[in-house]
């Protein structure tokens, strides 16, 4: 079994189709036929379902396309690091966020990352939690800005800080003369939150099932700037972080007395698997401003 034949059948999987496969391989048909012939002579066992000219994944080869994937992708890896090696200030660095996260001090950690480490490229990525999760199993990630996580046999989960969460409501909301509130407070009022999958919808479900009332949400959004530009105009209120460049004449925060409101923002990477030099340099820069 060869390197070349597992990439080979992983095009094949991917596309369906032998001659879009082999067209994207940059080699004939008959030679990509005969490879994936021999590799499911190597292994005993039929891995697609001939249907005409296209094929489909069989039992057999979607449990093993699993596998190939991830050997190819640590396969990857280690060019990766090998070339990284030769100069540990070059290479990329794939991050996976939460904008929520993102908003409250992942601009000023890359800017200044940037500026220590100017050959090393970030690619950044914005998901929900429950995206982020599976990025980082299929380690198309090399780390996560996450709350806490319940995958601890899969991911390590490094703790960087706690942050508090505000009420924010309309300027000429009952409440908006107020410096605090008691979240029961809001029990009656429509709220504006983020979509069921993102970590702040479920900290909201949690924060309100604990003041005693489940929270009547009119709109789920997927960021922060939607969800204050809907709460400016009267809509409803939220539950966010405290975020920067709000209209104190359209919208006003309000610190939230009980429950306390507060979570825990962290680091995360898949567990077992050797980050790459600038990867590790990365987190050890993000970990060494949190010390």
């Amino acid at each position: 079994m060869e390197w070349q034949q597992l990439e080979y059948f992983r095009v094949v999987a991917k596309t369906e189709h032998f001659t879009r496969a082999a067209e994207q391989l940059a080699i004939s048909q008959p030679a990509l036929s005969r490879s994936i012939t021999h590799l499911e002579e190597t292994l005993s066992v039929s891995l697609f379902d001939r249907v005409g000219r296209s094929v489909k994944l069989n039992a057999f080869g979607t449990l093993f396309l699993k596998r190939v994937e991830k050997a190819l992708q640590e396969i990857q890896d280690g060019v990766n690091e090998l070339q990284q090696l030769k100069d540990p200030y070059t290479g990329t660095v794939s991050l996976a966020f939460v904008m929520t996260f993102g908003l409250s001090f992942l601009p000023d950690f890359i800017s200044e990352f940037n500026r220590l480490y100017p050959q090393v490229k970030l690619q950044l990525f914005q998901n929900t939690t429950a995206a982020i999760f599976r990025q980082l199993l299929d380690s198309e990630a090399d780390l996560s800005i996450v709350g806490v996580i319940d995958h601890r046999n899969h991911l390590e989960w490094h703790k960087l800080l706690d942050e508090d969460l505000f009420v924010y409501v309309p300027a000429n909301h009952r409440l908006a003369d107020r410096e605090s509130v008691r979240l029961e407070e809001l029990a009656r009022d429509p709220f504006i939150s983020f979509k069921k999958g993102y970590g702040m919808r479920a900290l909201t479900d949690q924060f309100c099932a604990q003041a005693g009332f489940v929270p009547q949400v009119v709109f789920e959004g997927e960021d922060v700037a939607t969800v204050s530009v809907l709460v400016s105009s009267g809509i409803g209120v939220t539950l966010i972080p405290s975020f920067r460049g709000i209209t104190p004449s359209k919208i006003k925060k309000l610190r939230v007395t009980e429950p306390i409101c507060r979570r825990e923002i962290g680091l995360a990477w898949l567990k077992g698997r050797a980050l790459s030099p600038s990867a590790d340099l990365f987190r050890g820069f993000i970990m060494s401003r949190f010390e």
